[in-house]
C-alpha cells in the first residue's frame, strides 16, 4: 500500500491509521475494501483533515501509562503508545469516529482512565498460537454489535492482555464466557473497541467467525454524522 498519500478510493470518508505503516498492512486492505480513503502515519501533525481514526493492532501499553510495574507486558513501544494517544486526544476533542482495535481498545481504556490486566489468566484461549484464536461471544442487547451480528457470535483473537477496570464513559458491550471483555463503547462520544480483529475477517465464507464488513461499515458511517 502508497503510504505517502491518501489511498485514493471514497475521499468522502478519510480515516487515518495510527501506527508504523510496517504494521498496518491488514487494516490498509479492510479500508481499501471498502471503498474508504485512508492514510498511515505517526506524525500526529498530519491528523486535522482526516473524518475518523482507526487504532490498530500491535505490542502491549507501557504500563506506567496506567499506573503500574511492569508485570508481563512486552514488545513495548513507548514512542507508538504517546503517538496514539495523543491521537485519540485530538479526536476525543473534535468528538470524530474513533475504532480500536486489539491494542486499540486497551489504548481507547487507558486513555479513558482504566487499567490493564497484563498477563491474563486465561489467555491460552485468547493468546496468538500459530493463528487467531477463535471463540464465542455476547453482545450487549440493544447495542449496534447486537444489531450487526445477534446477542452471540463467534470472533478471533490474538492477545495476552485484556481491559480491567473500565475507563470513565465507557460500556461493555461485548465479553465472552471466560470474562474477557471483547468490545467496548463511549457512553455519548462516537468512539468504539473491539478486542477481535475484523480487519482479518473479510470474505471468509469457510470461518466460524463473524464476518469484519459490517463492523468497519458501522464505523465508516459514523464520518457523515462526525463534527469537523
Amino acid at each position: 500500500m502508497n503510504q505517502n498519500k491518501l489511498f485514493p478510493y471514497d475521499t468522502d470518508r478519510k480515516v487515518v491509521i495510527v501506527g508504523r505503516a510496517k504494521d498496518t498492512g491488514s487494516y490498509e486492505k479492510a479500508l481499501a475494501a471498502m471503498n474508504a480513503g485512508f492514510f498511515t502515519t505517526m506524525d500526529v501533525g498530519q491528523l486535522s483533515g482526516f473524518d475518523a481514526l482507526l487504532l490498530p493492532g500491535g505490542g502491549d501499553i507501557a504500563p506506567a501509562f496506567f499506573g503500574q510495574k511492569n508485570q508481563g507486558s512486552k514488545n513495548i513501544d513507548i514512542e507508538l503508545d504517546i503517538t496514539q494517544l495523543q491521537a485519540l486526544d485530538l479526536f476525543v476533542k473534535w468528538k470524530r469516529p474513533v475504532l480500536g482495535i486489539c491494542k486499540g481498545i486497551q489504548i481507547i481504556n487507558v486513555y479513558f482512565g482504566g487499567t490493564i490486566t497484563q498477563d491474563l489468566p486465561q489467555s491460552a484461549a485468547h493468546a496468538w498460537s500459530n493463528g487467531d484464536r477463535i471463540h464465542e461471544t455476547t453482545a450487549l442487547p440493544g447495542t449496534f454489535l447486537s444489531g450487526l451480528y445477534g446477542e452471540r457470535f463467534t470472533v478471533n483473537s490474538a492477545h495476552h492482555q485484556g481491559i480491567c477496570t473500565l475507563g470513565k464513559d465507557l460500556l461493555v458491550i461485548q465479553s465472552t464466557k471466560d470474562g474477557v471483555i471483547e468490545g467496548l463503547l463511549h457512553n455519548f462520544l462516537p468512539i468504539t473497541g473491539v478486542q477481535w480483529h475484523p480487519e482479518r475477517l473479510f470474505d471468509s465464507p469457510s470461518s466460524p467467525c463473524a464476518d469484519g464488513r459490517p463492523l468497519f461499515s458501522y464505523f465508516l458511517s459514523l464520518c457523515g454524522s462526525a463534527g469537523i
